[in-house]
């Protein structure tokens, strides 16, 4: 697989091969470099569909949006049916990460690519690009991407002369985080509230207008074309056994060159930080750091060692999530970043269920009592006693995700908690 130099370490480019260098705004560039070539490839051989399928299979594809679900597998779910739908998801609303707004700015052809690769695959006709109506770039690249490929037959009728036909539509969101969630994001789609729908049925067979339906994460999406292309082996040869490929990384937070690095899945946190995000800013000591975005979980240096992909996180009991890296060094506050997460998930709460509308307003009140110097021992209990019993009792992943940087938090960081409580007490005596 091509690899690069980057003004922040030795990445291993596929995602972002052609990032940086093509005009994402030239068809001619973005074909010089590859697109549509893997489903030329297909199209040319008369490959069946099935066929894609079990490339994509074989090649140990995860879905990048979190989830980690096998994406060939994902596919036969909605290889039945007459009409049926591939949507890619661009709803990408957690703070600090931008990987899908990068490779939809940069590279917007081979999403379009892998859109219709997966088309081909299951037997739809349509998809649609589901995108947050604030990527107001990322909304244009792509929409003049579609007008171009579709006035050079790449899209539309009879792809290239062939007998396979397979249209892109622009959706656009209204900002809502829950919308990330595959059920709520197609509840969007049909013009109505965005509220996460009780599964089973899952999408793959009841999804789009009650339509099997693939949806997939941007970047998962543009990881397709470059496997049937290459094989399924090449693709292999990158990455764990597990974990194939690579992730974009994003490096944020207190560290001395912020930014996305992608890397194969496996790279350790402690190379992640040090080789490409050259170290905590200002050399100071590194406290921890929030892995897998505002969903994720708090840990601290002992974690440096842990890999960066779907198994490593959970012995240090994190998750991989988006690929977010929120570094802090000694001066940063656990308790009041954590305040912040809670924030976040309360203001993006849909309300449709009680757990998460009441719960995620009590986790709020708590901490804010925590953070304010008004806090006690027993406010901690019921952080974490409020937080698992939204996981157990939300409809959607919002719900359900506060347990883990609430959980991380205070175990990883007891004793700064333990002196924020002691100091509102000697204050308030």
């Amino acid at each position: 697989m091509p690899r690069s130099e980057s003004a922040v370490g030795r990445e291993t480019r596929i995602v972002l091969e052609n990032c940086g260098h093509i005009d994402p705004a030239r068809l001619d560039q973005a074909v010089a470099a590859g697109a549509y070539g893997a489903i030329q490839k297909i199209l040319k051989a008369e490959t069946t569909p099935s066929d894609v399928i079990d490339a994509v299979k074989s090649s140990g594809l995860r879905g990048r949006g979190g989830a980690g679900f096998p994406t060939g597998t994902k596919w036969s779910f909605t290889a039945s049916g007459e009409t049926k739908y591939i949507v890619c998801n661009a709803d990408e609303g957690e703070p600090g990460t931008f990987k899908d707004r990068l490779i939809l700015e940069g590279d917007p052809h081979r999403v379009l690519e892998g859109m219709m690769i997966a088309g081909y695959a299951v037997g739809a006709s349509k998809g649609y690009v589901y995108i947050r109506g604030e990527y107001e770039q990322s909304i244009a690249r792509i929409r003049k991407a579609i007008d171009d490929a579709r006035r050079a037959g790449y899209l539309g009728d009879r792809v290239l002369g062939s007998a396979f036909s397979f249209d892109i539509e622009i959706k656009k969101g209204a900002g809502a985080y829950v919308c990330g969630d595959e059920t709520a994001l197609l509840e969007s789609m049909e013009g109505k509230r965005g509220y996460p729908r009780i599964k089973p049925p899952y999408p793959g067979s009841v999804g789009f207008w009650d339509k099997p339906t693939v949806v997939n994460n941007v970047e998962t999406l543009a990881n397709v074309p470059p496997i049937i292309l290459r094989g399924a082996d090449a693709f292999r040869s990158v990455g764990t056994a597990k974990s194939p490929g690579t992730k974009v990384y994003l490096l944020i937070g207190l560290v001395r060159k912020p930014g996305a690095v992608e890397a194969p899945m496996g790279t350790s946190l402690r190379s992640l930080l040090e080789d490409f995000a050259g170290g905590v800013r200002g050399g100071k000591p590194f406290k921890g750091a929030l892995v897998g975005g505002a969903a994720g979980a708090f840990v601290g240096p002992s974690a440096l060692d842990m890999t960066m992909d779907f198994d490593g996180p959970k012995e240090h009991g994190a998750v991989l999530g988006s690929g977010a890296i929120l570094v802090l060094d000694e001066d940063a506050s656990v308790v009041e970043l954590l305040h912040e997460v809670l924030r976040f998930f309360q203001h993006e709460s849909c309300g449709q269920c009680v757990p998460c509308r009441v719960g995620s307003r009590v986790l709020v009140t708590l901490s804010q009592r925590i953070v304010s110097g008004c806090g006690t021992p027993d406010d901690l209990d019921r952080l974490v006693e409020v937080a698992k019993t939204m996981q157990v009792g939300s409809l959607c992943p919002l719900g359900q995700s506060p347990i883990l940087p609430v959980n991380t938090a205070i175990e990883t960081f007891r004793e700064e908690f333990d002196t924020r409580l002691a100091s509102a007490c000697r204050t308030a005596s």
